[in-house]
């Protein structure tokens, strides 16, 4: 079994959908990577939005959902879970780093674009608040960013090659949780059917992919995840 999950599997952890009317992209303008290196008006536009995100959020926990793929994961019912998510709650419940591919990265995180040095985000907010400007890398001097993948920045083709392999070989592909509207992930489903694989999907609202589906459920997610877990 190979999962994929979206923000519909954290909601109920606190974390909104900010594609959603009144979410976070409709407050917020989208700095995209290219804006962001060449610009430092842009990074700190981009570390406010971040740093605010991460007030108006609090701190969350990893729910039944999270809690429930990690166990798959690590029975060995589930060979792999791709997540679009970049809250970074799957491993915080203990989902195994080597079957986990964040496919957009993680917010939590951040490194230098020269460098690779890896910075605590707590550090860098404390820069950010001390000085008024960008975070700079301890190690190099050049621009640290959070570890996600940012509009108009190319996908990690290591981790997006991994997620089509593997969904390749599934017998049976979950979809949790996600519109599957934003690729790349949003062609995996498909991929795996096409190579043979059941599909299921679990998601509040229908999607595009449904009528491809051999199992769709539209319900909470939190409430299914819970079912499934007992």
């Amino acid at each position: 079994m190979v999962i994929l999950t979206g923000a519909g599997i954290s909601t109920e952890s606190g974390v909104p959908d900010f594609r959603s009317p009144g979410g976070l992209w409709e407050k917020f303008r989208i700095v995209e990577y290219n804006e962001y290196v060449e610009s430092e008006d842009a990074r700190i536009e981009d570390w406010h939005r971040r740093f605010y995100m991460a007030d108006q959020i609090g701190t969350v926990e990893p729910n039944i959902g999270h809690h429930t793929i990690a166990q798959w994961l690590n029975e060995g019912k589930a060979s792999c879970l791709v997540t679009q998510n970049v809250d970074g709650l799957h491993l915080k419940a203990g989902a195994p780093e080597e079957r986990t591919i964040e496919i957009h990265g993680n917010a939590t995180t951040t490194s230098c674009i020269h460098c690779k040095s890896h910075h605590e985000m707590t550090l860098c907010r404390q820069m950010f608040e001390e000085t008024g400007a960008s975070p700079k890398c301890r190690s190099c001097g050049g621009i640290i960013k959070a570890d996600v993948v940012m509009f108009g920045e190319a996908m990690p083709r290591d981790k997006t090659a991994r997620a089509f392999e593997q969904s390749e070989q599934a017998d049976l592909f979950l979809a949790i949780g996600t519109s599957l509207v934003v690729h790349p992930a949003a062609a995996l489903p498909l991929h795996a059917k096409h190579a043979g694989a059941k599909l299921a999907i679990i998601n509040r609202d229908p999607t595009q992919v449904d009528s491809y589906a051999d199992c769709v459920v539209n319900a909470e997610i939190g409430e299914v995840m819970r079912a499934l877990s007992s």
